[in-house]
């Protein structure tokens, strides 16, 4: 499986590949397919290189590798392999940071959720911390997560009506402001811990609109 194909390096998103629960290979295919720049953390590389993949950058402090570095060199050639040891930070903050300093536009991020709750909840809050930097995404079968950002700027999509949209307070988002949501906010304030936005849904088929003052906000399209 390669994901080298007719698609351009910085035109579309890169891929992270992180170390939690994997994803379909039907939703891992997908991602490949528009991905013409695949990063995996250093966890994930041993179920990765299972699967077939080629990979662009291997990333992280490779304290527990199973294979040695040689091999994947050799099996993986040509590759970028980057030596992360700062334990200050994330391997995927450090992933994240080191496609924005290569002037990567936007990332897709996946295997970053489920098994540990504590990495997924770190996972998540890095969507947040990076969105005026790179446009940033993360997929499981289940969710799609990105942070949108405060005013000026507006959150405009097109959803069918019904799709469940979950707007999810970074720490605070205030003066929120939706329309052709179900349930409307108008100038309210949501809270991390006190009032979330979970499983509202879109009202119609059409764009849904959503804005805010201040604070931070993901967006979690969301199935069963």
């Amino acid at each position: 499986m390669s994901s080298h194909h007719i698609v351009r390096e910085k035109q579309e998103p890169a891929l992270i590949i992180a170390n939690g629960e994997a994803c379909s290979l039907e939703l891992l295919h997908q991602l490949l397919e528009w991905s013409p720049f695949v990063v995996v953390l250093d966890g994930a590389i041993e179920r990765v290189l299972s699967l077939g993949i080629k990979v662009d950058v291997l990333f992280g402090d490779f304290d527990d590798l199973v294979f040695s570095l040689d091999d994947i060199k050799q099996s993986q050639f040509p590759i970028e392999i980057i030596h992360a040891p700062d334990q200050e930070k994330t391997d995927l903050e450090k992933a994240i940071e080191f496609l924005i300093q290569r002037g990567h536009p936007a990332v897709n991020i996946t295997w970053a959720t489920g098994r540990r709750a504590d990495h997924t909840i770190a996972n998540i809050s890095n969507l947040a911390k990076y969105a005026e930097s790179i446009k940033i995404k993360m997929l499981d079968d289940h969710s799609i997560i990105y942070p949108i950002l405060p005013l000026p700027n507006v959150f405009i999509k097109w959803f069918k009506a019904h799709s469940t949209i979950s707007l999810i307070p970074i720490f605070e988002a205030k003066g929120i402001v939706t329309k052709n949501l179900k349930y409307a906010l108008l100038n309210e304030d949501l809270r991390l811990g006190f009032r979330i936005g979970n499983s509202n849904e879109a009202l119609s088929d059409g764009n849904v609109e959503i804005s805010f003052e201040s604070g931070g906000m993901l967006i979690m399209e969301c199935s069963d």
